[in-house]
């Protein structure tokens, strides 16, 4: 087990370059399975959620190679099963349904596994693959969909869900007639698959709002197609700067994908300049304070929750952020605790009140955006702080503490054993 050292109170300065951004990487990845033949995927993060999704490519028959690029071979596909031992760290393994049901009529996936943040339940994927025709069944731990052919039809999902979009949204471009989906998840990542999905042969309108209609064709053919930045990578390095009270100018931060954010760092006196593809990012002397409350894209993300709330700990004044995506998303907050944070919980609601320092001291990583929220206030605390557990900060950030070094910041890997 690794662990990551941070010695606080370094002021962090120079440019960073954004990597790849993991949530539209899997979805892109999951829909090569949709087509016979080379996809290349350029810019893709090399991260243990990307390396998980690729080794359940293989498992099926793809043939997966890394150059500069990604090059994936999804002639020669064997089966369409999807085992416990490939999905059970990984949420977006369910991503894989959709796209084997509508290019073979089978499909068995092991119910995903992931971040301890939330029920997430699939729910949601299930009734909409039910009404393009799929027979569903659940047993022993399995979901089991057949179909001789999708067909097109009306989805309304009750609730926003991405992976729910991006399933229904792959499954419907092999659809016999035209599938419209309601209250469709608005995010980046999602317009992402889609403009690739459309390079396929795809026929879709409407990615980026609430209702995209799928005109399904007979078949789709391999794409190449470029990962775009990772704004909750960006939103990360935005919060770290400020922080510190650094200037760090962050390249592939795109400001359209970052609205939310910009608009609360803002608030709390974060100066933020647009020059070209960078974002420069400047911190204040003091922090203020703000309130928050998370909601899908365009609102404040849940994935930047944590975050937030490591830079509202020093802020002057009172702050509440709620969280309204996920029921189990502040377990963070004891760790902060440990660190001398001012916290409390009611119901779905977290009251920060700012202190003047945190103190280094052991934390433990309990998620992947936990682990970002504990290096940013390392990086702030007086003193050293050990982060343990950081498996989880492996699944979603590329080489993280090496962009914090270049920086300024001190921070190491080290072995626990």
């Amino acid at each position: 087990m690794n662990a990551i050292v941070i010695k606080g109170g370094k002021r962090l300065e120079g440019s960073v370059d954004i990597s790849g951004a993991k949530n539209a990487a899997l979805p892109i990845l999951a829909s090569t399975l949709l087509t016979s033949g080379t996809s290349v995927l350029t810019n893709v993060p090399r991260l243990e959620d990307v390396s998980t999704m690729i080794r359940l490519l293989e498992y099926m028959g793809a043939e997966c190679r890394w150059h500069d690029s990604l090059i994936v071979d999804s002639t020669r596909l064997k089966n369409s099963e999807a085992p416990y031992e490939l999905v059970k760290t990984m949420r977006a393994s369910i991503l894989v349904l959709g796209p084997l049901v509508a290019r073979y009529g089978y499909a068995r996936v092991s119910l995903p596994g992931g971040c301890a943040i939330g029920a997430r339940p699939i729910n949601l994927h299930l009734k909409a693959l039910e009404t393009l025709g799929a027979r569903i069944e659940l047993e022993h731990g399995y979901v089991t969909a057949h179909c001789d052919r999708l067909r097109g039809g009306e989805i309304s999902f009750d609730t926003v869900t991405v992976t729910g979009t991006e399933n229904i949204l792959m499954a419907a471009c092999l659809a016999d007639g035209v599938t419209t989906i309601d209250n469709a998840a608005e995010e980046p990542e999602v317009v992402a698959l889609a403009e690739t999905l459309s390079r396929m042969g795809g026929r879709i309108s409407g990615a980026g709002t609430r209702r995209i209609v799928v005109e399904g064709v007979p078949r789709l053919s391999p794409v190449a197609s470029r990962i775009m930045p990772d704004r909750i990578e960006a939103g990360t390095m935005m919060v770290a700067a400020a922080i510190t009270g650094g200037d760090v100018r962050i390249r592939g931060a795109r400001q359209e994908h970052l609205g939310a954010v910009v608009t609360k760092l803002e608030e709390v006196g974060v100066k933020i300049e647009p020059e070209g593809d960078v974002l420069r990012v400047i911190g204040p002397e003091r922090i203020g304070s703000a309130d928050l409350r998370t909601h899908p894209f365009p609102g404040f993300p849940t994935d930047m929750q944590a975050q937030f709330m490591a830079l509202m700990t020093i802020s002057e004044g009172d702050s509440r952020i709620s969280e309204t995506v996920f029921e189990n998303r502040f377990m963070h907050v004891n760790e902060l605790q440990r660190m001398g944070a001012d916290i409390s919980i009611q119901s779905n609601t977290a009251h920060i009140r700012g202190v003047p320092h945190l103190s280094g001291a052991p934390v433990m990583a309990t998620d992947l955006r936990a682990s970002a929220s504990l290096i940013l206030a390392g990086l702030a605390a007086r003193g050293e702080t050990r982060v343990t557990r950081i498996y989880h900060l492996d699944r979603g950030y590329e080489q993280l503490e090496r962009k914090l070094t270049d920086l300024g910041a001190s921070v190491r890997r080290v072995s626990e054993e």
